[in-house]
C-alpha cells in the first residue's frame, strides 16, 4: 500500500520540507524534478503548485495534500479537511485575500465596485463574494503582477498579501478584507474511508501539529531550591503542570517546563530572581498536546 500525497510547490516549499523534517520525514528533491524521495517507504510524494492542488486531491489522483484554504474555496473543492496549519513562506501565520484601489481612488468601499474591473487570481470565489453582496463586477484572472495594473488595467484588485508590504509598496490601499486564509491538509473522500489510508494520514496530521507547535515554544528545565519552589512556579506558564524530580541533594528539585520561546527572554531573569540555578534552554522537534 502507498499512500500519495501532493506538497506544494513553489513559496510553501521549503517551509514544508522544514516542518515535515521536524515531524520526522526527510524530503528530498532533485533540481527540476517534481518526484520528492521521502524516507518513508509507504508514501509517495509529488509537487504540484499549491493553485491545483485540491482538484487533485478531490479527484482521487492524490490520497492527500498540503494546499491554501483559499485555493480549496476557489475550486469549490468537495475534499476533507485533517488539520489547518498556520504556516507560510514567511513565518507562522495565515494570510488575507484583500480588496485593493489606489491611494487616490475614489473607490471607499466593496459597493462602489459596481460596474468596475477587478483584477485577482482568486477568480471564483471572488465572484462568489461580490455576487453575495449584490455587487456587479467585472472580475478578471490575473496572471501575476497583479499590484501593478490599478489604475490602468483595473480599477481595484483582489490580491494575497501576509503583511500588506507589497501592497503599500504599490501605493494601493485595502478597502476590505474578503478571506483569510491559512495552509491545510486535505484528503481525497474515498481514500479517507480506507482504513489504512486513513491510520497514515492520521499519523501524518499528528506529527505535523505536534512539529508545528514545537515551532514556536521551547523546553526549560533548571534547579530550584524547595524552599523557593513556590516562588518559581508561580511565574512558570507551561501547556500542563510543569515536571517536578527530586535530585541526589534532598533540599533541590529539578524543574522542567514547555514555554512560549517569545517569553523565555523575560521569565529567565525572574526565575533567577525567584531562586532558581542552571537553567538550560532547549529546541522541541514536536509538542503533542
Amino acid at each position: 500500500m502507498k499512500l500519495k500525497i501532493g506538497l506544494p510547490k513553489g513559496s510553501l516549499q521549503e517551509s514544508t520540507f522544514k516542518l515535515f523534517k521536524k515531524a520526522g520525514y526527510n524530503i528530498n528533491v532533485r533540481e527540476r524534478s517534481y518526484v520528492p524521495v521521502i524516507n518513508d517507504p509507504e508514501i509517495e510524494c509529488l509537487l504540484i503548485r499549491a493553485q491545483e492542488m485540491a482538484r487533485y486531491v478531490e479527484d482521487g489522483v492524490l490520497d492527500v495534500g498540503i494546499t491554501g484554504l483559499d485555493w480549496v474555496l476557489e475550486q469549490d473543492a468537495q475534499v476533507v479537511e485533517l488539520v489547518r496549519l498556520k504556516y507560510g513562506k514567511v513565518g507562522f501565520r495565515g494570510v488575507k485575500w484583500v480588496v485593493a484601489v489606489p491611494v487616490n481612488s475614489s473607490i471607499k468601499t466593496i459597493k462602489d465596485l459596481n460596474g468596475k474591473k477587478v483584477a485577482t487570481e482568486l477568480v471564483s470565489f471572488t465572484k462568489r463574494y461580490f455576487k453575495q453582496r449584490g455587487i456587479h463586477a467585472e472580475v478578471e484572472f490575473s496572471w501575476g503582477a497583479t499590484e501593478v495594473k490599478p489604475p490602468l488595467l483595473a480599477d481595484a484588485i483582489v490580491e494575497v498579501t501576509e503583511t500588506g508590504a507589497s501592497l503599500k509598496a504599490n501605493s494601493l490601499r485595502i478597502i476590505e478584507t474578503i478571506l483569510e486564509s491559512e495552509t491545510v491538509l486535505i484528503a481525497n473522500k474515498s481514500a479517507w474511508k480506507d482504513g489504512w489510508k486513513k491510520r497514515k494520514m492520521e499519523n501524518i496530521t499528528i506529527l505535523l501539529r505536534g512539529a508545528l507547535l514545537a515551532e514556536e515554544k521551547v523546553g526549560l528545565k533548571m534547579n530550584v531550591p524547595k524552599k523557593k519552589l513556590e516562588r518559581v512556579i508561580a511565574i512558570l506558564p507551561s501547556l500542563q503542570t510543569p515536571t517536578i524530580s527530586n535530585l541526589s541533594d534532598e533540599r533541590w528539585v529539578a524543574v522542567e517546563v514547555i514555554i512560549d520561546e517569545d517569553r523565555v527572554r523575560e521569565l529567565i531573569p525572574e526565575l533567577i530572581r525567584a531562586g532558581a540555578h542552571g537553567l538550560v534552554e532547549y529546541p522541541l522537534n514536536k509538542v503533542i498536546p
